[in-house]
């Protein structure tokens, strides 16, 4: 089946050209989308058959999955799979996903890191515990990592998909709103990558924090 990339990057220049190389081996495509990087992320991705999306300026990762999205609709693919530029996703694992979503007939496959906590930091590992029981609450599915990025989506939970969001809590939002609308979840253990293998986390823990509250406020009162 037809399977799309997408890579949504910020300033990861140094590191995009690895995971692109290694991901294009697995996939049909991939697609780069470079959220108004201030250095040479989109030259670094630039390569032959690599489509590369840019904004102008940094408009949030939740923006850069919407133009993938709108990207993957306009496709023939049938599976998008998103994983990040900094190298904490393995792209070796991403047959995995596709296997996965075929063998049990899921709509979305999300990676977990639960099954191995030993290299993630505890104060990480307790709010992704955190976050991943109000967000299964909220999706009405048992999602044990909700807040990791690397994930494949089946080209039918796209209707259904409407964000109001635009930074990190739009990956939340997705899975609130695919399990509303009766989209089988599901999960495949993935390999936990830290420290000096990865590029610096762009997620700001105060403001990322009041966002992904006020978008649980949002739906915990619908």
């Amino acid at each position: 089946m037809n399977v799309v990339a997408f890579i949504p990057a910020y300033n990861e220049a140094p590191r995009i050209g690895a995971v692109i190389d290694r991901a294009r081996r697995c996939v049909d495509q991939v697609v780069v989308i470079d959220d108004g990087s201030s250095d040479d992320t989109a030259t670094a991705a630039k390569r032959p058959g690599i489509e590369v999306l840019r904004h102008e300026r940094n408009l949030g990762k939740g923006a850069a999955i919407m133009t993938a999205l709108e990207y993957f609709g306009r496709s023939d693919a049938e599976f998008a799979v998103f994983l990040d530029a900094d190298g904490q996703h393995d792209p070796d694992e991403i047959p995995k996903f596709v296997e996965a979503a075929c063998a049990m007939n899921a709509d979305i496959v999300i990676g977990t890191r639960m099954t191995e906590t030993r290299d993630m930091p505890w104060v990480r590992r307790l709010t992704n515990q955190f976050t991943s029981w109000v967000t299964s609450r909220l999706a009405r599915q048992t999602i044990p990592d909700s807040q990791c990025g690397f994930r494949l989506i089946r080209r039918s939970v796209l209707p259904h998909l409407e964000f109001s969001s635009r930074h990190f809590e739009t990956e939340t939002e997705m899975l609130i709103q695919a399990g509303r609308a009766g989209h089988k979840i599901v999960t495949v253990p993935v390999r936990t990558i830290y420290g000096c293998e990865v590029g610096p986390s762009h997620i700001q823990p105060f403001r990322d924090t009041i966002r992904f509250l006020t978008l649980v406020a949002k739906y915990w009162m619908r």
